[in-house]
């Protein structure tokens, strides 16, 4: 069986004016999310994220201040790395940073909403948090979080909420947790 194309089917809707006023024509409403991991030390704990951005659809990672690359100084797949990303550091865009509160600054000009997963007192539920068409999701490093003077560059702090008797989760599985949830894969 054969059946007309879409357009067509489209133009049979009726009232369609009024049901498909909404999308612009042309248009997708997908929004462009990118990740900033931020003085994390663990290889293992970033090939991980480079996994969990992949699987939640981050277009590219920015990797700022100490955190390692998939690359070594001397331009070599990190080994260590490819065994926790499993090849995702292949598929998903990355570029390293040194300077954080410059990369946030430039992100912002460029109308990205910047959010920081991180436990601090002006934090908001993670459930809660309103996405725009732009958002880096930002984690910091394992012990300390993000550091006080790049969480003032952030527009929103999101915080997972702790149920147990322990104040805070890994940072991969945080990461994971808050994208995934966020971004309603």
């Amino acid at each position: 069986m054969k059946f007309p194309p879409v357009a067509q089917l489209v133009e049979q809707i009726p009232f369609k004016d009024k049901v498909l006023g909404s999308i612009p024509s042309g248009r997708t409403m997908k929004k462009t999310s990118i990740l900033i991991i931020h003085d994390v030390r663990s290889v293992t704990n970033v090939g991980a994220m480079f996994r969990t951005a992949d699987a939640a659809g981050i277009s590219k990672i920015y990797l700022t201040g100490y955190t390692p690359t998939p690359l070594d100084r001397f331009e070599r797949v990190r080994k260590d790395m490819a065994k926790s990303a499993l090849g995702a550091e292949k598929f998903v865009s990355w570029e390293y940073k040194k300077n954080t509160i410059t990369l946030l600054k430039k992100l912002k000009q460029e109308k990205y909403l910047i959010i920081g997963i991180e436990q601090a007192k002006n934090s908001i539920d993670y459930k809660k948090v309103k996405l725009q068409s732009k958002n880096a999701f930002m984690v910091g490093t394992e012990v300390t979080g993000i550091p006080k003077n790049v969480l003032k560059e952030c527009d929103v702090i999101a915080e997972i909420p702790m149920r147990g008797k322990k104040e805070s989760l890994n940072v991969s599985v945080a990461c994971g947790i808050a994208l995934f949830r966020m971004l309603g894969v």
